[in-house]
């Protein structure tokens, strides 16, 4: 759990509070604290109260998006950061098109997978 620099932040479109996301998830802010925890949601400090929040794209239909936790975890192995994380979800991809994120959004993980092994090359 890190602050965000104002280029990563700019990158992202919509954010939200751990309790939020413990609503759309139908389960507990410590479950959520959970995810975070174990890598399968990056949650940052932002705004003046410095509050945790996590991507608004890392969620949809009641549940993590398919394919998010697996991809943080091989970015991590190649040695990412949260923000460095982050900035490569959040950043078009002409090639893809789209954003990782957006791409997980429509299902195609694999596709994001398949272009996160390829960093560590």
């Amino acid at each position: 759990m890190t602050e965000i620099d104002a280029k990563i932040d700019a990158l992202v479109p919509a954010w939200l509070t751990l309790p939020d996301i413990a609503e759309m998830l139908d389960v507990e802010v410590t479950r959520v604290r959970q995810l975070v925890k174990e890598g399968q949601l990056i949650a940052v400090r932002r705004g003046e109260n410095r509050v945790l929040q996590v991507p608004a794209d890392f969620v949809g239909e009641g549940k993590v998006v398919k394919g998010l936790a697996g991809t943080l975890t091989l970015l991590k192995d190649d040695g990412f950061t949260d923000e460095e994380m982050l900035e490569w979800l959040f950043t078009p991809d002409p090639t893809l098109p789209g954003t990782p994120a957006q791409a997980l959004r429509e299902n195609r993980g694999t596709e994001v997978k398949r272009r996160a092994q390829a960093l560590a090359v």
